[in-house]
Parts: structure tokens; sequence; C-alpha cells
């Protein structure tokens, strides 16, 4: 349910710009994303900081795009995103000293502080790279190409990088399971 909620605008996004094209996409997009915040914001009394960030770049850069009748402003908007993500990530590490995937993910995950380092950095790396790779093929193919890589690209590169880091975190987890089945040593 909740990745359903997290996709709902992007997928409203797609199905709408196939049936009516780019500019009613785009105002659902931002309709979508508005309802989507008001339901988490009902639903679980709080909305994290990265959905009120995503609520205000589609609704500035999508009514920038409806406003100007350009497609352009749209097509930035997930570039600003990827980057503000991983500017974050990056002066959180740099300027404040702070590990902020270590800071939200820490309670879930026991991992040395080396591997907590290469992880802020390999995310910090991956949303540079995705928002340029966002940017070259909004820029470099036609409107249809970019929506489909909007879905499908953005999220399937997205899910093939989690995998390959749940691949490397697995060797840094404890095994409970494993530990739970061992023989116990009689006294």
């Amino acid at each position: 349910m909740k990745l359903l909620i997290d996709f709902f605008p992007i997928i409203l996004f797609f199905v709408a710009f196939k049936v009516w094209g780019i500019y009613a996409a785009t105002a659902v997009a931002i309709a979508a994303t508005v309802v989507q915040i008001a339901y988490l914001r009902i639903r679980n009394g709080r909305v994290e900081p990265m959905q009120w960030v995503s609520l205000g770049v589609i609704v500035l850069f999508g009514g920038a795009t409806l406003l100007a009748e350009s497609e352009t402003f749209i097509k930035w908007k997930p570039t600003v995103l990827y980057w503000l993500m991983g500017g974050a990530l990056l002066f959180g590490q740099l300027i404040f000293g702070k590990n902020l995937l270590r800071s939200v993910m820490g309670a879930q995950l026991q991992l040395p502080e080396a591997v907590w380092l290469k992880l802020n950095w390999a995310w910090t790396a991956f949303f540079a790279v995705m928002g340029a790779l966002n940017l070259w093929i909004a820029f470099h193919f036609d409107t249809d190409t970019w929506v489909n890589f909007k879905l499908f690209g953005g999220l399937g590169l997205m899910l093939v990088f989690v995998i390959a880091q749940a691949l490397y975190l697995s060797r840094y987890l404890k095994d409970d399971t494993a530990e739970a089945a061992a023989p116990k040593e009689l006294p």
C-alpha cells in the first residue's frame, strides 16, 4: 500500500500524459501530489520533510510549466528533486559532519561507520547521476520518450541500485535466524 501511495502521482502523470498530453498530465501530477500529502497527513498525522519538498517542487515547476505553456520546467523537476536529495546528503556530511542516511535508517540497520559513509557517498553519486541522466533524456529525446523513462527507466534504475545496495549491505548484517538455530552450549 505504501508503495502505491509513493508512486501515485507519477503513475497518474504517466496515464494522463498518454491520454491528454503534457499539460494535463502536469496538472494531474500537481493535484495527485496535493492529495497524496493530504492523505499522508490525515493517516499518519505528519508528512516527511522530503515529501513536503517534493510537493513544493511539483507546484513550482508544474505551475511554471502550465503558466508558461512550456514543458521545459516539468522536465527539470526530477533533476531538481534528485539534486536536492543528493545535495542534502553531501552537505550533511561535508558541512555538518552528519550522515543523514544513518540518521534516518540507523535504528533499523546496525552498520560500521565506514559502511555508512560509503552508503552516503553511493546515494549522493546516484542522485547526481540520475539528475544528469534525466536532463540528457529530457533534452535529447522527445517528450514521450522522457515520460516513459521517468516512469520505467528512473524507477528501474532505482530498483537496480537498491538491490545492489542490499547485496552490498547483506554481508554486514547479522543473521538472527542462524543465531537462533545454532545449538546452545551446555554449562
